[in-house]
């Protein structure tokens, strides 16, 4: 319009008119611009926001926005980086560098020399967060916390490898960004303050000379991706655009220095306070603890992160652990899985947790891109690592000495590219998994960074057969060469045979072929080899009377509180009782199949030949009566191998279940329940004494108490809520239960109450005892109630239970009246000598009933004595020795008295012989050595 004014002489308006029409398209294009970088906003919020499976278990209000510590980022240079470094001691590790601090914000901040800085490289090896503080970054942009700039246009390097087409900038944003289209066409004219983020550098192969990657400033253009990045950090292309680059140290030096504006390395949790910081936060997610009540999941919860705090400030291996945020992840998800699982089944293994914690880690990551062969980290740390850690578990050891490692990593190198591959792994991964030893006088030795990481390793050098011999590595790749070799001389051999007369060559022919079926049948060993493995380390008879495997783990996190031991103690000897459990962890179908992700292939058909010869060897040994602990450990593993045939197959042949003593955590009762579950079968019996329940757990355990014929609950602080759920129990239509067993636990008349409604409705309980249970004669007189309703007890235990007279022989009269019950225990409670007399005079003949309550029966010994004796003497660490002194002491004065009233010698000597029992323990009572 304006030319056509100007042909009309109109020359007053016509500068004024296209200045307006090009401010109105300014604003229109602001405008848009504007519109589409906040809907690029959100929907990057939505997507880095986005947490894996593994963080829902931290509950639902758990989210990278408003749970992230920042770990300590220090400023470097290349000078710095490209020195040796110093010796990988504890000290050096956990001591604050003299290098300056800088936030993740002020990384764009003028250089020393007061340059504006354009290009920030951001390195640090495996583990220390460099993934998740970029996505912190693009979230903090995305809510408005990253002022600086008006554009943030994150780019995988990962996902620019794998695509091999020529692609221009404009295309590539627009092609990862779709709300863009709108901004690229005027990103170069305009003045927005663009970001642009290239995590994971060390994926691409970049190559700065001209002559290797040629100049480009043209954002239209199509050229390789690796060339849209060279070209970006040369400030060719888009030269005012800001970029953040994060790689591994090993890849530092590919990108040259004069492109690189400030060097920053991600030191981790250097600080033990940002350690704390991080449990604490972690752990106190509202809804982490799952459904038990508030109260009580917050006050476990602080429990939690106080017992890990004490243990930091001890400056334990876990604080050198924790320098990686990678293991507080770990170390958080662990203590959630063997503190706040209360499914069944339980929704996870400890196996798949550290599975997945390195799937997390290792994902799609190859140790170097530039080795022609693309090995993946995790196939190279199985090999390297896996065979350091499978060599300490044999030899029973846990600290590595340089010999050690240089065994272990440089004693195959035989090219070049083995030696860089292992430069890049001492660079990039060597301290994810080794670290300096804090134990005094061992500070120049390594350990496993968190000490179940050395069995998880072994086991899966074990699995993924690198334990090989040397005839048998070479067999293997004779094997694979005669067998590829054997097509082709099968077609020799055929043309050769019908033009010469050589018998010989096709027997020579089959003789190659029978050499691979041979080997195929002589490796196939090394499956039974690797079952007679796990069984020999699943029952060591030396590791009997440990721990289970989940209290071990429960210790090494948080410590065993108690004084220190000192320096020049010796040591415990280590336990490996992980290493058989994380064996067949590894061999679930979940766990082979993240593996396969990482590069370490298990087969289905491998697996199912290992889990064959195990049915020889594990559920052979499993049958023999373990001690309680090895008993969990042993569960643990079948709950680990997830294979519900194998399991349902070891199950069945456990008739009796003895746990007494084990501290079963919500954790250990979904664990049995789920383990139980698996058959149907009647247990004999299930010992569950002494072991922590409490209504919870009976909920839990609820299907197998169910199918269990004595059911062991003593010393266990049940009190009326638990009564409750053992009401619905015994009331259930499909109860086995004949014996029950609640001696030393709180039951009180309420409890009581439950018990007696419970006793009228059932049908298969014959034994029950009730003593020590604080029932008083309200409780006593709540049973005696609904007895004549009850139509099976055989044995009421009713002892040491503060019971008079009145309930006393309230609960014998309805006993004489009961069709079954014969015998009533009443032994070490308040009753009178009336009472006794009264007692006494029941007769088993005419009465139907027998009272247990003294030594004596009238004038004779009772022939109960010892039965009563070793009562008291299992129940004593339990009982009030005062209280226990005062009833032996009545007991002695009756012995005495009965004594006196009889003339038969025989009977004077069954009396003196109970009587030098009783003052024996009276003595040692005394004494304090009972």
């Amino acid at each position: 319009r304006g030319c056509v004014r100007s042909l009309h002489g109109d020359s007053q308006e016509s500068p004024a008119q296209p200045s307006s029409s090009r401010h109105g398209q300014s604003q229109l294009r602001n405008v848009a611009s504007s519109v589409a970088i906040k809907k690029h906003q959100k929907s990057l919020s939505a997507w880095f926001s986005h947490q894996p499976n593994e963080e829902r278990q931290f509950g639902p209000s758990f989210s990278l926005d408003a749970v992230h510590v920042d770990p300590v980022i220090r400023e470097s240079s290349l000078e710095e980086i490209l020195k040796p470094s110093p010796g990988l001691t504890i000290q050096n590790q956990l001591q604050q560098p003299r290098r300056k601090v800088i936030s993740l914000h002020n990384l764009f901040d003028v250089d020393a020399c007061g340059r504006q800085v354009k290009n920030v490289v951001l390195y640090g090896t495996v583990g220390t967060g460099k993934s998740t503080l970029i996505k912190k970054m693009v979230v903090d942009w995305c809510h408005g916390r990253l002022p600086r700039f008006e554009l943030v246009i994150p780019f995988s390097c990962e996902d620019l490898s794998h695509s091999h087409a020529h692609v221009s900038l404009r295309r590539l944003i627009t092609k990862k960004y779709q709300h863009l289209r709108d901004v690229v066409p005027v990103l170069e004219a305009s003045n927005l303050k663009v970001l642009f983020i290239l995590n994971g550098l060390e994926r691409l192969n970049l190559d700065f000379r001209l002559a290797g990657t040629e100049l480009c400033c043209d954002p239209n253009e199509p050229v390789p991706p690796s060339a849209i990045v060279v070209n970006l950090l040369r400030k060719y292309l888009l030269p005012e655009a800001s970029i953040i680059v994060t790689t591994r140290p090993s890849a530092v030096r590919r990108i040259p220095g004069k492109y690189v504006g400030r060097y920053a390395e991600i030191c981790g949790f250097s600080d033990t306070n940002l350690q704390k910081l991080y449990f604490q936060m972690r752990l106190s997610q509202p809804g982490c603890s799952g459904e038990e009540s508030q109260d009580r999941s917050s006050a476990e919860q602080e429990n939690l992160v106080e017992m890990l705090s004490r243990n930091l400030e001890r400056h334990n291996q876990i604080t050198a652990a924790c320098f990686l945020p990678s293991y507080c992840w770990l170390v958080c998800t662990t203590l959630h899985f063997l503190y706040f699982t209360r499914t069944v089944p339980p929704s996870q293994t400890l196996t798949g947790i550290y599975t997945s914690f390195l799937r997390l880690n290792f994902s799609g990551e190859v140790l170097d891109s530039t080795d022609p062969t693309h090995i993946s980290m995790m196939k190279y740390v199985a090999k390297t690592v896996g065979k350091l850690a499978y060599e300490g578990v044999m030899s029973r050891k846990t600290c590595f000495s340089e010999e050690d490692l240089r065994q272990c990593f440089e004693m195959e190198m035989k090219t070049e590219s083995e030696l860089n591959l292992m430069e890049v792994f001492r660079s990039d991964v060597f301290r994810f998994f080794l670290s300096p030893c804090v134990q005094p006088g061992k500070e120049h030795t390594f350990v496993f960074t968190i000490p179940a990481m050395q069995e998880y390793l072994a086991a899966l050098y074990v699995v993924l057969g690198e334990k090989k011999t040397l005839a048998q590595r070479v067999g293997k790749e004779l094997s694979e060469v005669i067998g590829k070799v054997s097509e082709d001389v099968a077609v020799v051999v055929n043309i050769v045979s019908k033009v010469l007369p050589l018998r010989f060559l096709p027997v020579l022919f089959n003789l190659l072929k029978i050499f691979p079926r041979y080997f195929s049948r002589v490796s196939g060993k090394d499956k039974d080899a690797i079952a007679h493995t796990m069984a020999e380390e699943l029952f060591k008879e030396e590791d009997y009377y440990n721990d289970d495997v989940l209290d071990q783990i429960n210790s090494s996190i948080l410590g065993v509180e108690g004084p220190m031991r000192h320096p020049d103690e010796a040591p415990d000897d280590e336990v490996f009782e992980l290493f058989p459990i994380f064996m067949g962890g590894i061999l679930s179908r979940r766990n082979r199949a993240i593996l396969e992700q990482l590069g370490c292939s298990i087969k289905n058909l491998a697996a199912f030949e290992i889990a064959q010869a195990m049915k020889k060897t594990v559920i052979r040994k499993g049958h023999r009566g373990l001690p309680p602990s090895e008993l969990m450990d042993y569960l643990f593993f079948l709950h680990e191998f997830q294979n519900e045939r194998f399991t349902a197959e070891a199950i069945r042949s456990l008739r009796t279940v003895n746990l007494s003593s084990v501290k079963m955590t919500p954790l250990k009762c979904s664990v049995l329940a789920s383990v139980m579950s698996t058959t149907c079968h009647e247990v004999e019996g299930l010992n569950l004494t002494s072991c922590n329940l409490d209504s919870s757990s009976l909920r839990t355990l609820f299907p197998v108490l169910l199918r269990c014929k004595a059911l062991h609950l003593q010393l266990n602080s049940l009190g009326s809520d638990a009564c409750k759920e053992i009401r619905d129990l015994l009331l259930h239509d499909k109860c086995v239960v004949s014996s029950l067993r609640l001696a030393n636990n709180p039951v009180g008349e309420q409890g009581a109450q439950y018990l007696a409604e419970a006793l009228a409705g059932n049908r298969s309980l014959r034994q029950l005892s009730l003593l020590h249970t604080e029932l008083g004669d309200p409780g006593a007189e709540a049973i005696a109630q609904c007895l004549d309703e009850n139509q099976h007890l055989q044995e009421l235990n009713l002892g040491y239970n503060s019971l008079t007279d009145t309930a006393a022989l309230r609960v014998v009269e309805v006993a004489k009246r009961h069709e079954t019950l014969d015998k009533v225990h009443l032994y070490f409670n308040d009753i009178s000598e009336d009472g006794k007399r009264a007692l006494d005079s029941l007769r088993m003949d005419r009465d139907g009933v027998r009272a247990l309550v003294f030594l004596t029966a009238g004038t004779d010994v009772s022939d109960y004595w010892s039965h009563i004796l070793s009562v008291v003497q299992r129940n004593l660490p339990f009982w009030d020795r005062e209280r226990v002194r005062q009833h032996l002491a009545l007991l002695l004065q009756d012995l005495e008295s009965s004594r006196s009233q009889t003339a038969n010698p025989w009977r004077k000597a069954k009396f003196l012989r109970v009587e030098s029992e009783v003052k024996k323990m009276l003595g040692k009572l005394q004494d304090g050595s009972l």
